[in-house]
């Protein structure tokens, strides 16, 4: 098919050039006998360019771009030339003319063919370049760039699509070796952080099971203790759970609402007994945003932010959430008066299993607070964090209208 496109074109160029030519004969007033045997003289020529065409074109179709080039321009030349001598022998041009003439052509070819190779080195040294960085993408060097070419063009072309390729396939790799890093840190942490709960547990079994404990006392201590280390698992099970939803990409548009005021008491309810237990205080202000519609995930928010706070903030200390209206949205904010964090971690305070300072570290697996950022910005808004070291931490949840 292709074949056949390429002689069809041919064809319609080589009669335009042919109506050309008979139409500069007629400028120049040549009679109408002249111009029939000038058309008479051009079908031998259409048909030997057709054959020479043909048999030329598996030959160039094996050699170079700078052979493809030079030969082309030579045969423009050849053909000129031997329409000249046709014309001078048919008494069309005289001898004179037809010398001058053939001189030009002469010059005509060198200068052809000089810019032919002149084309096809720039065109070859392009071509070179798209093949090497070809081979280092091959290589694994995904790094590898064609940069500006300057080849014409189609080439230009083929090197920003083979530039742009190149940096999908980066970030492609570049992805796939931080979900990787992330599953290991996955695995280390969760291995980690479940040993502790499990080696407790399994230890109380034992006792129990063995009657190394058997008053009722100790019995109950046992039971509490191992209450909280299964509470501490289901925890963890379900931070990685809602998170690995998040990454599928899970949340979606959500129809169901709650009250503010509904949210803030179940968060609350959830660390009441260690805030308790530490004797800390727990202060709630709405400041009129009781009815205020939020998605129900917001009481996983909170919770994990409450958790973190009660967590690391000393006995007898204190632990805010406040809450208000305004027509940017929603703004919801826990603050203690807790550890604090140093500027340099709390950069990476929301990124997951980030436990490097004394304010990440403890029960879970860090997931808390990068648990909590996915939620707030599937849902729209934002969280923020501040924090200064002996002082207490502030975090902070925007929701759009």
């Amino acid at each position: 098919m292709m074949r056949w496109r390429a002689l069809a074109l041919l064809l319609v160029v080589a009669g335009i050039g042919a109506l050309g030519t008979l139409a500069t004969g007629a400028a120049m007033g040549m009679h109408a006998s002249e111009l029939a045997h000038l058309a008479a003289l051009m079908v031998p020529a259409l048909v030997v360019t057709l054959v020479a065409i043909a048999v030329a074109r598996p030959l160039l179709a094996r050699s170079s771009m700078r052979q493809s080039l030079v030969a082309v321009a030579i045969v423009g030349a050849v053909v000129g030339l031997a329409n000249l001598v046709v014309l001078a022998r048919q008494m069309f041009v005289n001898d004179h003319d037809a010398t001058t003439l053939g001189v030009l052509f002469l010059y005509s070819t060198g200068a052809g063919v000089g810019a032919a190779l002149a084309l096809a080195r720039a065109r070859s040294r392009a071509v070179a370049r798209l093949a090497k960085t070809a081979r280092a993408l091959g290589e694994g060097d995904l790094d590898a760039r064609v940069g500006r070419l300057d080849g014409g063009p189609e080439l230009d072309t083929l090197a920003h699509t083979l530039d742009d390729m190149a940096a999908q396939l980066q970030e492609a790799m570049n992805r796939e070796r931080r979900i990787e890093a992330t599953r290991r840190d996955l695995v280390t942490a969760v291995s980690h952080d479940l040993r502790t709960p499990l080696s407790s547990l399994r230890a109380m079994v034992e006792a129990i099971e063995e009657g190394v404990i058997e008053d009722v006392p100790s019995l109950r201590r046992y039971a509490v203790e191992m209450r909280r280390s299964v509470s501490q698992l289901v925890d963890m099970v379900d931070d990685l759970f809602e998170l690995v939803q998040l990454d599928a990409g899970a949340i979606e548009t959500e129809t169901n609402r709650a009250r503010l005021v509904e949210i803030v008491s179940s968060a609350m309810a959830a660390v009441d007994l260690q805030a308790r237990e530490k004797r800390l205080s727990l202060v709630t202000n709405l400041n009129g945003a009781e009815d205020a519609p939020c998605s129900p995930r917001m009481t996983r928010v909170l919770q994990n932010l409450l958790v973190n706070a009660v967590r690391h903030t000393p006995a007898d200390g204190t632990v805010r959430l406040d809450a208000r209206r305004s027509p940017a949205g929603l703004e919801v904010a826990v603050e203690d008066t807790g550890e604090g964090m140093a500027p340099e971690d709390l950069e990476r305070v929301f990124e997951p299993f980030f436990r490097a300072d004394a304010a990440r570290s403890g029960a879970g697996v860090g997931l808390g607070l990068a648990l909590a950022r996915r939620i707030v910005e599937s849902l729209g808004g934002r969280i923020e964090a501040e924090s200064r070291p002996a002082v207490g931490s502030r975090f902070s949840v925007q929701l759009p209208p």
